[in-house]
């Protein structure tokens, strides 16, 4: 599975950018509930689940424990 830290300076970039990896989840989170809001026909079905599935992927990365 995808982690953070197999990308270099990651956690410098969420740090600087965002201020903790807890802030960007938080983020993402909105972007998700934001999702249920999009206007019908405006991407297929499909599209959107999987912009979902990888946030959440995304999130519970974000999350977990170290």
């Amino acid at each position: 599975m995808f982690d953070f830290k197999d990308i270099p300076n990651s956690s410098n970039w969420i740090n600087e950018t965002y201020g903790s990896k807890e802030v960007l989840a938080n983020r993402l989170d909105k972007g998700i509930e934001m999702l249920f809001y999009v206007e019908e026909n405006s991407f297929e079905r499909i599209e959107i689940q999987n912009v979902v599935a990888a946030l959440r992927q995304i999130v519970v990365i974000l999350r977990k424990k170290n």
